[in-house]
């Protein structure tokens, strides 16, 4: 599943993307507002909020060491996502 991004529609990823065996790959585009679909944006959207919000840094590397500490105490408990979906293909 991908988003509207212009390197992922770009001529380039088209030509990389025809490249490659017949049915390996398909294209799923989010809506233009379906940020809510897409997990890495959940996933920011979550730092953000619970790490990032109302702190005072005094540099880029205690920014840094923040976020990097966060993202250390969110991977010693993962959550696996398994996305599904059925198609329907009307005739």
């Amino acid at each position: 599943m991908l988003d509207n991004h212009s390197a992922h529609i770009s001529k380039e990823t088209k030509a990389w993307l025809d490249a490659q065996p017949e049915g390996r790959f398909t294209f799923v585009f989010t809506p233009k507002h379906g940020s809510w679909l897409n997990l890495v944006e959940n996933f920011f959207s979550k730092l953000a909020r619970s790490t990032l919000r109302h702190i005072r840094v005094t540099c880029k590397k205690e920014l840094k060491d923040r976020i990097i500490a966060a993202i250390d105490d969110i991977n010693r408990d993962p959550v696996v996502h398994t996305w599904t979906y059925k198609i329907n293909v009307t005739p």
